[in-house]
């Protein structure tokens, strides 16, 4: 294996894993109320199949795949169907969900033929299994991993990466996970590499989790499966820079990994690609930090998808003083959250609670041309220029400055000295540009 490689850019915020990082992952019990949310994922909402009032059994289907982006979502539990509402996302976004009411029996649905002889078992099989059950990446993007286990014919891959970074400050989620459940991550990694029909896979771990790596690395050599320790900065977990990390290559702007013949999960992911394909299990549920100062037992939980946040708070031994904020997420890249009944998605790495001290308020001043942004941008992004082009809404021009590119890691608006909105500017245009981009396609089809 090539020697690591340092990417440029990036930050060094506080870690603040301590509170959680040995905190053994514990299973949450089963509630009397779950809001399953049927958008979950990147790509095409999934086609509700229950309705009010039906019976449904834990791992049963609420709402299948409709397209070839999307996956479907299942119960978390045996219950009651009492209601379909519109629930906000930890993003904010309006959308259906399910109001399932416990039975108290968590009676099974009939699961999944597993598939046990994984090893001689055809690669579209197990690529099928992958998208039956739903599962999509769980590092924070949710895209639907049977579609990235399926490149075109033109895109020949050679490598899979399973990303067990966890740069993003206070969670331990995947940490935890590595050191509890090595060998269903590992094997996961081996049934996607049968599918992509690659033999180099690679697992990179920042090296703020030396027992991590020496844990996975010890098991993982046996099966001819690489562990390498990466330096602490963030966002070392980016998909683009733990690439350049582990390999040396650079995906082109506007490209993606496969475009360098590599396809990159998550180490959670992995996991839930085992219980999918040996156990017939789908996803309904996965490892969360909850963590922060106000936060009395700070720890890793097991929840199942639709747990309200707050009563995901009340297993860590609920709030011991003032919350200024609830973020979804990490405090780089999360979401604040404004109703604690929002609901455990599939891609709910953490909930963090921030105490008053925690929490600055300041104004945004006019760009001072310091270049901080510029320094710390992992994809060497003209932050300053953009941020002004985007306040006098020139989309086209920031489309031309390379606004796509930006992988809203907050660097930019971390380093800024004048408190500028960098990460919400670049955000924000991102949005304008692919809505120009699909009305354009849309008038040159008429």
């Amino acid at each position: 294996m090539p020697k690591p490689v340092y990417f440029s850019g990036g930050v060094h915020p506080h870690e603040g894993k301590a509170p959680t990082a040995a905190a053994p992952i514990a299973a949450a019990p089963l509630l009397p109320l779950y809001t399953v949310p049927f958008q979950q994922h990147i790509g095409a909402p999934p086609k509700p199949v229950v309705a009010k009032g039906d019976r449904v059994l834990r791992g049963q289907v609420l709402a299948e795949a409709n397209g070839v982006v999307s996956a479907p979502v299942h119960a978390p539990t045996s219950g009651v169907v009492k209601d379909i509402v519109d629930i906000a996302s930890p993003m904010g976004r309006l959308g259906p969900s399910v109001l399932l009411e416990a039975d108290g029996q968590d009676t099974p649905a009939e699961p999944l033929a597993p598939i046990a002889a994984w090893q001689e078992a055809a690669p579209e099989a197990l690529r099928q299994r992958i998208a039956e059950a739903g599962i999509v990446g769980m590092g924070g993007a949710a895209f639907p991993a049977a579609v990235k286990l399926a490149p075109p014919p033109s895109k020949r891959i050679d490598t899979l990466i399973l990303n067990g970074v966890e740069c993003e400050p206070c969670l331990t989620a995947d940490h935890r996970l590595m050191l509890e459940a090595p060998e269903p991550i590992l094997t996961g990694a081996l049934i996607m590499a049968r599918i992509l029909g690659v033999k180099t896979i690679l697992v990179g771990i920042e090296q703020n989790k030396p027992d991590a790596i020496a844990l996975l690395g010890a098991a993982a050599a046996p099966l001819g499966i690489q562990v390498q320790g990466l330096r602490v900065r963030y966002p070392q977990g980016a998909e683009k820079q733990l690439i350049y990390a582990l390999t040396g290559r650079k995906v082109p702007t506007g490209g993606l990994p496969m475009d360098v013949g590599v396809v990159v999960q998550n180490v959670g992911t992995s996991a839930a690609v085992v219980a999918a394909v040996r156990e017939g299990t789908p996803l309904y549920e996965r490892v969360t930090t909850i963590t922060g100062t106000p936060v009395a037992s700070p720890g890793n939980w097991r929840l199942r998808v639709g747990t309200s946040y707050a009563k995901a708070i009340e297993l860590a031994g609920g709030i011991t003083g003032d919350t200024a904020k609830v973020i979804s997420g990490g405090p780089m890249m999360g979401f604040s959250v404004y109703d604690l009944e929002t609901p455990v998605m599939k891609n709910t790495s953490g909930i963090l609670l921030m105490a008053p001290s925690e929490v600055s308020q300041y104004q945004s001043h006019a760009c001072i041309r310091c270049g901080r942004c510029i320094d710390a941008c992992p994809m060497h992004i003209m932050a300053e220029a953009l941020s002004v082009q985007i306040e006098n809404e020139r989309y086209d021009l920031a489309e031309r400055t390379r606004v796509l590119d930006c992988i809203e890691c907050g660097c930019c608006a971390y380093a800024c000295p004048a408190h500028r909105p960098l990460v919400q500017h670049m955000r924000r245009a991102k949005q304008e540009v692919l809505a120009r981009r699909r009305a354009r396609e849309a008038q040159a089809k008429q």
